[in-house]
């Protein structure tokens, strides 16, 4: 079996979208063939982002026709362990691949999501800005005990993915403090579960933001984003920019028309704003993703490890 894959990053964090080859999961909402993507072919995710084809830190987006014909596609992102309901960073390079396969041209193009639909507008300087769905803070100053009995307090937040937004005065938030970073966000996620806290509906909050302030003085944050994987992007992360702009919108820090721009511990920036539609908040990010490769992947149903490791 081939799989056609193109390649690319956005900010440092790589995306694979898969162009050909994928599961054919029907049609309907994307919601309900993530689902099947879930129940009958999760061994195709593990082939694609896993080892020995993929790392760890690799997104997944998988092309989907879309319901609504006006949209540009439909799109389902996954990871080492599971299933995404969006992916800033990788709709910023979902766009960009489609650039790159002449697919889209600059403008707006609607790409539906499990969780909604959103806008990529490729711009003429080559960057992306995503529309992305509505975001708001569903618990503020939340308390969670740690293993070693400390008290750490931050919100609960939803931008496509579920966050808790923590902020770190404790060190930087730099490539050199990753792990003692990577080892506290664990530390926090499990005290959320511990603690039986979660997003609306009980939703797993899966993504622990850290937040610092800027290295450089054009900025305005810098983040560390533990993803459910246990990597940690390299962007600033789309949705988590997104979760973040979303409770500075509701404490008044942010205002229609301002611009935020978010650090990522590798030092990229993305650009982020908010519009408020029917009492919604509606955040934007831009960034730039560039096209690293193209690939025809090889799954062989005789290799022992045709559908990757973990």
């Amino acid at each position: 079996m081939i799989v056609e894959v193109v390649d690319s990053h956005t900010g440092g964090e790589p995306t694979r979208v898969v162009i050909s080859g994928g599961p054919d999961l029907g049609t309907g909402p994307l919601d309900d063939r993530r689902e099947r993507f879930r129940n009958d072919h999760d061994s195709f995710r593990r082939s694609i982002v896993n080892e020995p084809r993929g790392s760890g830190v690799l997104v997944g987006a998988l092309l989907c026709p879309p319901v609504n014909p006006s949209a540009a596609t439909g799109v389902i992102f996954f990871n080492n362990v599971g299933y995404l309901g969006m992916c800033g960073h990788g709709t910023i390079g979902l766009v960009v691949t489609l650039a790159h396969l002449g697919r889209v041209a600059p403008g707006d193009h609607r790409i539906e999501t499990p969780v909604g639909d959103v806008t990529g507008t490729l711009l003429d300087s080559g960057e992306v800005c995503i529309e992305n769905v509505a975001s708001y803070r569903h618990a503020r100053d939340v308390e969670v005990e740690l293993e070693s009995g400390e008290l750490v307090r931050g919100d609960v937040a939803w931008g496509g993915n579920w966050f808790f937004l923590v902020d770190e005065p404790q060190q930087e938030l730099t490539p050199a403090n990753v792990d003692s970073l990577a080892a506290r966000a664990a530390q926090i996620r499990r005290g959320l579960e511990q603690a039986g806290i979660t997003g609306a509906n009980g939703a797993e909050i899966d993504h622990i933001e850290l937040i610092g302030p800027p290295l450089q003085e054009e900025n305005d944050g810098r983040n560390f984003v533990l993803c459910p994987g246990g990597e940690y992007d390299r962007s600033p992360c789309g949705t988590g920019t997104s979760a973040k702009i979303a409770c500075l919108y509701e404490d008044g820090h942010l205002a229609e028309g301002d611009t935020w721009r978010q650090e990522s511990t590798v030092g990229s920036v993305f650009s982020a704003g908010v519009r408020t539609h029917d009492g919604e908040i509606i955040p934007t990010v831009q960034g730039s993703a560039y096209v690293t490769g193209e690939a025809r992947l090889v799954l062989d149903p005789a290799d022992p490890f045709v559908a990757g490791l973990g």
